[in-house]
């Protein structure tokens, strides 16, 4: 028997791993809950085989987080980490040990049903490269990943100095680069490039 705990707080997404579960017998589901602080609390007292975990669950707390401790508490404890979030920061932390797999939600039901049987026998499965969003003229696959996090560090906060001083390189090499971002994706503004950045979760900021 294979006890499940599903975090996910849309809740669209939780009826569908639920109706995934019960196509299979050997799937207990013990419990749906939206907040991932909640599912460490859950590990604690229950005996959990597979968490189904979202990224970005209830008040933006933040499930790879909740993974990271899941799995250092309960290493026999599986982490399927599903998420819509496309940011290549969200897929490198999940593969730095806060998730046994990761998938995306856009993908089938077959798809996810697969990463769930390969991870439950032991299997680190994880996408080559995150999806592709369209910013205008482009896809998020022609900003290269240097740009990325540029656009990743303005958006956090920093100036152009303090970006540059980051990334050992010049002031004006990190404007030239917001520049080129900018008019690759025919934006005619730099807060234009942010919002689309953000509206399509290829940079997430909220999780806490």
């Amino acid at each position: 028997m294979v006890r499940v705990l599903i975090v996910e707080d849309q809740k669209i997404m939780q009826k569908y791993f639920e109706y995934i579960l019960i196509q299979d017998p050997e799937f207990r589901h013990v419990q749906t809950i939206s907040d991932a602080r909640e599912a460490v609390k859950i590990c604690d007292y229950s005996v959990i085989d597979l968490v189904i975990m979202d990224v970005q669950t209830f008040h933006n707390h933040d499930g790879l987080s909740a993974g990271k401790m899941i799995r250092e508490k309960y290493p026999y404890t599986k982490v399927l980490v599903v998420t819509s979030l496309i940011d290549p920061k969200v897929l490198e932390r999940a593969k730095s040990g806060c998730a046994d797999s990761l998938w995306y939600k856009d993908h089938g039901e077959e798809d996810i049903r697969s990463v769930i049987y390969r991870t439950l026998n032991g299997e680190r499965v994880f996408p080559d490269i995150t999806p592709k969003v369209e910013l205008n003229w482009i896809t998020s696959g022609d900003i290269s990943p240097r740009q990325l996090e540029m656009l990743r560090l303005y958006i956090h906060g920093m100036s152009y100095s303090e970006i540059a001083r980051k990334m050992d390189c010049s002031t004006s090499g990190v404007r030239w680069n917001f520049q080129e971002m900018i008019a690759k994706a025919g934006y005619s503004c730099k807060e234009d490039l942010i919002a689309a950045a953000l509206e399509s979760k290829l940079i997430v900021t909220t999780l806490k």
